[in-house]
């Protein structure tokens, strides 16, 4: 024992932290029964759960929230549901690459590909990252301004909690914080108890006569292409997979790190229909314009159900993104210090760490500003970052597929055929559709209005 915490001693502090970690799971497997396979799940539960809630960011709410207000129950409900596999199948694959390898994603494509390549999809990240934090910080400071609190204030207030927990919890507590507050992504559901007049009989119809409301038009594509982007994002891959190995997660885990995947993907999806099954039964058919903005769907939650399930929307919507930014800045952190070899650990005390928290804190405080801006564009930014993310996504999955295929790294727990097949029409889907987009930006009035 005295041999053990000597070599323990004499190892870097988060690595000493990592292995005190992995010690605890591997005492807990020395226990049998269903109670103490409970708590073990509990224990290595966390980086899906995690990073699917936070997918549901405040970009994400927002955009489901015009969804539904612009196209109502008929087409997004199935479609979400349809979500929820395509989620899981992109994020498994992050959670046996990092078990396997114990490496971070963008470790792995600066190791393997080069520094071409490496920088290229750090370059990437990185754009995607600081864009989706704007987002974050919009949901952020409108849902605080319900509660009479200045935006100046809220970005403050929101950069110095989400740095504050980044330097000063270990991972386990930073995990734990994170989930708590991910938690309360679920004031949405059930708000949708109270939509007067909503009609349970059409959402089960949407299922059977699957249409799209006023066919196939410009509006339509970029909202179609807004929630795939809110749904996979680049900076998802980089945070599971570095969160697996924060977390210490061995080939032994991979199975409670599918079903911590799954459990993510379905709170998700839960908690997107019901955004879209709110202001489908309170704002659509008001307007039809893509410059939805998110006062005018509170405005009518007010109205149409009541102040307090305004102040509750808002206060989701603050949740959302608090959490998306916490995960968000973690993931740009985590791939700086993989591609470039520092620190790269949660784990890390603040002093000893500070090349590894910088990367993150600096997005944060550059997107907290950006949101500041007088007269910003704030629901038109907020969809057209989510379809950004859409487009950036391909070349992000093609590095994933080409790791998961990788027999000399990933060997019996590469991707299967049937993976595969299912990885590779996920990035087809997304390529046609950015190149619909893109015929629509050339060609506006290809598909009507």
């Amino acid at each position: 024992m005295k041999e053990l915490k000597d070599n323990l001693e004499s190892l870097p502090v988060d690595i000493k932290l990592r292995a005190v970690d992995r010690l605890k799971i591997h005492l807990m497997r020395q226990k049998y029964g269903y109670f103490s396979r409970l708590c073990l799940l509990l224990a290595l539960i966390g980086p899906g759960i995690l990073v699917m809630i936070a997918d549901n960011d405040a970009g994400g709410v927002i955009t489901y929230a015009q969804t539904g207000a612009l196209f109502g129950i008929g087409f997004f409900i199935p479609f979400m549901v349809i979500m929820l596999p395509v989620a899981y199948i992109v994020q498994e694959m992050t959670v046996r690459l990092g078990a396997v390898t114990h490496r971070g994603h963008a470790e792995m494509i600066w190791k393997r590909y080069g520094k071409f390549w490496g920088a290229f999809s750090l370059i990437d990240l990185v754009i995607a990252n600081v864009l989706t934090l704007i987002t974050e910080f919009i949901g952020i400071t409108l849902g605080m301004q319900v509660f009479g609190m200045p935006p100046l204030v809220s970005s403050v207030m929101a950069i110095v909690v989400i740095a504050s927990i980044q330097l000063f919890l270990r991972y386990f507590a930073w995990e734990w914080i994170s989930l708590s507050i991910a938690a309360f992504n679920l004031i949405f559901v059930p708000l949708v108890f109270f939509v007067p007049h909503l009609h349970w009989g059409a959402v089960e119809r949407s299922f059977t006569s699957w249409h799209i409301p006023g066919g196939i038009h410009s509006l339509f594509i970029y909202v179609v292409l807004a929630n795939l982007g809110t749904t996979i994002a680049p900076w998802m891959l980089f945070f599971q997979q570095s969160s697996v190995v924060d977390k210490g997660l061995t080939v032994k885990d991979i199975r409670d790190g599918q079903i911590d995947t799954f459990i993510g993907s379905l709170f998700m999806v839960i908690v997107a229909i019901a955004i879209i099954l709110i202001t489908a039964g309170t704002v659509y058919g008001i307007t039809n314009s893509a410059n939805l903005d998110i006062q005018t769907i509170l405005s009518a939650i007010y109205a149409k159900i009541s102040p307090l399930a305004m102040r509750l929307f808002a206060l989701g919507l603050v949740e959302a993104g608090l959490i998306a930014a916490i995960a968000i800045s973690a993931s740009t952190s985590w791939a700086m210090g993989e591609a470039f070899g520092w620190p790269k650990s949660i784990n890390m005390p603040p002093l000893q760490g500070w090349k590894f928290y910088l990367p993150g804190i600096i997005s944060l405080l550059i997107a907290g500003g950006i949101v500041l801006i007088p007269n910003a564009p704030l629901g038109f930014l907020n969809l057209t970052v989510q379809v950004i993310a859409t487009i950036f996504m391909p070349a992000a999955m093609m590095f994933l597929l080409l790791l998961l295929n990788d027999k000399d790294i990933m060997g019996e727990h590469s991707n299967k055929l049937w993976q595969n097949i299912l990885a590779f029409t996920i990035v087809g889907f997304l390529i046609i559709m950015n190149g619909i987009y893109g015929l629509t930006v050339v060609f506006p009035h290809i598909f009507g209005r």
